[in-house]
């Protein structure tokens, strides 16, 4: 057996002295927490008690239906942010990473496909139509508190939204490293102002804390049965940013996440909900905004101030994600090739795509105008981060039988508690689908379309390509016995299977009559997995006739730099001068005119995404100036 190097053990005793982080490190990356994991679950006490007593659910604003109603909140922060998430869930990680793509990362690596992962991949595209509503309702929601403070300036309300959602986006591109040093602290001030907030509420009226209880949201039940049950569709809203903790686990790890859960951020939230509890037991009229009223009238602007930041933070959150989301997503094959910036020099993970900032914006701005309120923008929002839970669920339980070994004993009644919790919600986001439930729907329906057709696409495509380019042993025999002219330079191949010769390189030795003293095909392979060691990212392999093969290996969470790989083989002895190395790419036309086993219209679908897809150069960071793009048209 092979002893690890020395490299190696020191990488890994680094990675696990990272993963429990001690003293002021595990404090600094729970402050850093704060600002990117809790802001999505720390500012929906703006809008969630409020969305609770709606008109729409028909439940009377009375002691009984206000104990019920703290009652199903306190116990579902409980059971399925601190019980499912925090403890459970998050256990299971691919390689440091979690949420749901890492999930479906590890179904392929145990070959699963099927039901499975198109659950999985549902689940995805159901974060996606969450991350369009969620900036719309939090900074909705954190304007409407001028109202509260100045009744005149209702109609301002509407106008400022827009602006601060299209400066939001705007700054995009610019990159959250100068700011994002600050989301921590500012989160921190919100989650101690709204716990002192609330706190001052329940020391007035001290016996709402009998809402601990969890038999007042049995009760709710018994006596108010389907009025109870819709109500969990406004209930949900306390646990939307749950997905977020699981999502970063990567990013921080589970010591800081649970630590800043723990003493920050959930006894924050009981003191803001059970002080509004409190404020509306003694002035039932509260309940129109029972958060901003918690305020002195002196504290108002301020606390708006607070609040508008606070929903920026957790909007510039959401927006970082779905960027990183969708790198994972390029990476895993179930989306196109997209532009992407990087925003840090430092930082890898900070990154801009224009295209899925624009896709946002668009969304964002139509809702704020569609719906015109956060009360009705509650409609739409819960359905799809319920989905997503649910999905989770079942993929945590068939993982953590296969990799844990868990019996049927053990995982079948956490399954059935944390599943049959995620359903009701669900089912009760459910009756909201005309009420503006069906527009995450509909995004998440047309994204899994999308996604789908990307991976099954490519995955046919590359069976056409395998099968026209042709072993490396037979391309050798050709020059061996053709002898064509040699030229000084070497010149690079990109390549989907290192086993064959590229199509690219057949028809540039067909039409060029010579090749370069030195020609690398390079493949480019993603693994399961988030990240490769360094000293595994590329084997390369001596043929005869100056051919070499390379295989570099990335995971999902990070991007392919082919200019460094070159440099890294000139380190194994390959001259490759940058001056003299040119990139040979082919540049593929597909025709949906092909006998390939895809519906019609699906073919179309995929020619037009690869059409839109961002160019080969961009993606791999090849220099373009030394880039030499070959055409072919492909019947697929």
């Amino acid at each position: 057996m092979n002893r690890p190097r020395p490299a190696e053990r020191r990488a890994a005793r680094d990675r696990r002295r990272e993963a429990r982080p001690t003293g002021s490190r595990l404090a600094i990356l729970s402050l850093a927490a704060l600002g990117i994991v809790y802001g999505d679950i720390g500012t929906s006490p703006l809008y969630a008690l409020r969305a609770c007593f709606s008109h729409d659910y028909g439940l009377p604003r009375d002691t009984a239906s206000v104990y019920g109603v703290l009652s199903l909140i306190v116990w579902s922060l409980i059971l399925i942010v601190s019980v499912k998430y925090v403890l459970v869930i998050m256990r299971l990680d691919n390689r440091g990473e979690g949420g749901i793509l890492a999930l479906i990362a590890l179904l392929r690596q145990k070959q699963r496909r099927g039901a499975l992962i198109g659950l999985g991949l549902f689940g995805t595209a159901l974060l996606y139509g969450d991350g369009v509503i969620t900036p719309a309702i939090s900074v909705l929601s954190a304007a409407e508190g001028l109202e509260v403070a100045a009744p005149q300036l209702k109609h301002y309300v509407l106008p400022l939204t827009l602006v601060l959602l299209f400066l939001l986006f705007l700054g995009q591109r610019y990159g959250t490293g100068r700011v994002g040093s600050v989301f921590g602290p500012i989160m921190l001030a919100w989650f101690v102002t709204i716990g002192a907030l609330g706190a001052i509420e329940i020391v007035r009226a001290p016996a709402i804390l009998l809402a601990l209880d969890p038999w007042h949201g049995v009760r709710l039940f018994a006596q108010h049965g389907v009025a109870a049950f819709l109500v969990l569709g406004a209930v949900v809203l306390v646990v939307t940013g749950a997905e977020a903790l699981y999502a970063d686990l990567g990013h921080f790890g589970r010591r800081p996440i649970r630590l800043a859960w723990f003493t920050v951020v959930f006894p924050a939230l009981l003191l803001s909900y059970f002080g509004q509890g409190a404020l509306i037991l003694r002035a039932p009229a509260a309940v129109e905004n029972p958060f901003f009223l918690m305020a002195p009238p002196s504290l108002l602007y301020p606390l708006v101030g607070l609040a508008t930041v606070a929903t920026i933070v957790a909007s510039q959150a959401l927006i970082s994600g779905a960027f990183s989301l969708t790198q994972q997503c390029v990476q895993l094959r179930y989306c196109p090739r997209v532009t992407i910036v990087h925003t840090s020099r430092a930082e890898a993970g900070q990154i801009y795509i224009p295209e899925v900032n624009t896709a946002l914006m668009v969304g964002c701005l139509l809702l704020v105008v569609g719906f015109g309120s956060s009360g009705a923008l509650g409609g739409a929002y819960g359905i799809a981060v319920t989905g997503t839970m649910a999905a989770t669920t079942v993929l945590f339980c068939v993982l953590a039988r296969q990799r844990w070994r868990w019996s049927a004993w053990r995982i079948g009644p956490l399954g059935v508690v944390f599943l049959g919790i995620d359903l009701a919600f669900f089912g009760a986001n459910l009756t909201k689908v005309a009420l503006g439930g069906w527009v995450p729907l509909a995004i998440a329906a047309g994204l899994f379309l999308l996604m789908s057709t990307w991976n099954r696409g490519t995955e046919l495509l590359n069976r056409l390509l395998l099968e026209a380019a042709v072993p490396v042993e037979q391309f050798l025999a050709e020059v061996e016995r053709e002898k064509p002219p040699r030229v000084a330079g070497t010149g690079v191949f990109m390549t989907a299977h290192a086993e064959r010769v590229p199509l690219v390189l057949q028809r540039h030795l067909r039409h060029n009559k010579a090749l370069q003293r030195e020609v690398i095909l390079l493949a480019v392979v993603t693994e399961d997995v988030p990240e490769v060691d360094e000293a595994k990212r590329l084997t390369l392999e001596a043929l005869p006739q100056g051919l070499y093969r390379a295989r570099a290996h990335y995971g999902f969470m990070e991007r392919p730099d082919v200019r460094e790989l070159v440099a890294r083989c000139r380190d194994h002895g390959l001259a490759a001068p940058e001056e003299d190395t040119t990139y040979y790419l082919g540049r593929m036309r597909i025709m949906p005119t092909g006998p390939a086993p895809m519906m019609g219209w699906r073919k179309r679908l995929f020619s037009l995404m690869a059409r839109n897809a961002s160019s080969l150069p961009d993606f791999f960071r090849i220099p373009p100036d030394r880039v030499v793009e070959l055409g072919a048209r492909i019947e697929f």
